[in-house]
């Protein structure tokens, strides 16, 4: 990337929500086949990620001016959550993810809150190792309604 990553948390004039659902498309393809249940982005169109991003705090990384990351961030009780975290596959291994989550961890801080907190499937292995590398270290197992057995693990780390 010759041109800077820059993040932008809740970005007051961002108008972009194909690029955005394409973005997050993209990034959770494979995991198609993968994931049983499938992933609930399969229902987000674009009207459903403007209400996301009203509700949530929208985390965008751009690079000049293509989008290459977002992610979502929700202020709970105890933590900040952050969802739906993706990063194009042009983009990655160069530092994006590492600041969506930086931008995360700030937000929490901001608002008085000592941990992230995010969800990952059991089946996506490399993302356990993502999340290991981002500090993050699994604290439960979760079942979607209707399985028996574990289908996301939880993982946190401190908002530092």
């Amino acid at each position: 990337m010759s041109e800077s990553l820059r993040i932008a948390v809740r970005p007051p004039n961002f108008s972009d929500w194909p690029a955005l659902l394409a973005l997050l498309q993209a990034a959770f393809a494979d995991m198609d086949g993968r994931i049983d249940p499938p992933s609930s982005l399969a229902r987000l169109d674009v009207d459903a990620l403007r209400a996301k991003a009203a509700d949530e705090h929208l985390i965008v990384a751009t690079v000049g001016n293509t989008l290459v990351g977002c992610a979502f961030a929700s202020i709970r009780d105890d933590c900040v959550y952050v969802g739906k975290l993706a990063v194009a596959a042009a983009a990655r291994r160069r530092g994006v993810a590492r600041a969506l989550i930086g931008a995360a961890a700030r937000l929490a801080r901001d608002h008085g809150r000592t941990a992230l907190e995010l969800q990952t499937r059991i089946e996506l292995t490399e993302n356990h190792a993502t999340f290991a590398a981002l500090g993050f270290a699994k604290v439960a197992e979760t079942a979607h309604p209707g399985y028996a057995r574990p289908t996301s693990i939880t993982l946190r780390r401190p908002a530092v």
